[in-house]
């Protein structure tokens, strides 16, 4: 008996018409239903403690119609890396190697990029995370590389700030780990649903980031001439010395204080 869930084959002439063959509407909803299904049962179980049979159940469809669309759960978590974090590296990528942006710029753009898919699919990033141990190896290596790109797009942006003198002179690579953990945690607390809510969240993580690496003096001078900014700078210190010395004669006060 033919299992409904198969669509028919396509016909010699369609192939002919088309060789590359195009996914219609509904195979792509069935996709979609699968991969949601996946996510949850993987999520839910573990990667290691979710079958294919357990998909199919959860889908809806027999065991045989669902290797129509996928071949593994391999095949499931892979096109998951591939969705999230690659989609996520080439974007950030992009906006990093934009040279019409400044550094600050940049660096508001790339976390509130990856915030935003923080904010929009915490479950993908949260199973991706709990996953990371029981993935296969060659999908483990590609996770890797896909989260190397994503580090590489940060401290790209960082370093290119602390040349341009928009970014304090730290470790572009641990400030870049900084601010990506940052993002990594909202998948942890954040629930998706209110757009205006997400959009304020993401810019307040994006205003975070550029606070703890800009220059002090393009805070007090808003990125002036050259005179300008080292007097701010200087203004800054002396502030901060004052800050120090008065905290320290405080303490002293209160040591000499009578019992």
């Amino acid at each position: 008996m033919t299992d409904p869930s198969v669509p028919p084959p396509a016909s010699p002439a369609a192939s002919a018409a088309d060789p590359v063959p195009r996914k219609n509407a509904r195979r792509e909803l069935v996709e979609k239903e699968i991969l949601g299904h996946a996510i949850a049962l993987f999520a839910e179980r573990g990667f290691a403690g979710t079958n294919l049979q357990d998909i199919a159940d959860a889908t809806g469809l027999t065991r045989p119609a669902l290797y129509h669309y996928v071949s593994s759960k391999e095949d499931l978590l892979a096109q998951l890396v591939r969705q999230v974090i690659d989609d996520v590296a080439d974007t950030l990528l992009e906006v990093a190697g934009d040279g019409s942006l400044s550094a600050t710029e940049r660096l508001r753009a790339v976390v509130r990029g990856l915030a935003q898919r923080q904010l929009t699919e915490p479950e993908r990033f949260r199973l991706l995370i709990k996953s990371e141990a029981e993935l296969p190896a060659e999908l483990a290596k590609a996770y890797t590389r896909a989260r190397r790109r994503v580090l590489k797009a940060f401290v790209d942006v960082i370093e290119a700030g602390i040349r341009a003198d928009e970014f304090r002179p730290v470790d572009a690579r641990s400030a870049a780990l900084g601010v990506i953990g940052m993002c990594n945690w909202i998948a942890w607390w954040h629930h998706p649903g209110n757009a205006k809510s997400d959009e304020a969240i993401a810019d307040q993580f994006a205003d975070f980031a550029v606070a703890g690496l800009e220059q002090p003096h393009r805070r007090e001078t808003g990125g002036g001439d050259e005179v300008e900014q080292v007097i701010g700078l200087l203004r800054a210190d002396l502030a901060r010395l004052e800050r120090v010395v008065a905290s320290r004669d405080g303490a002293a006060a209160d040591d000499g204080a009578p019992a």
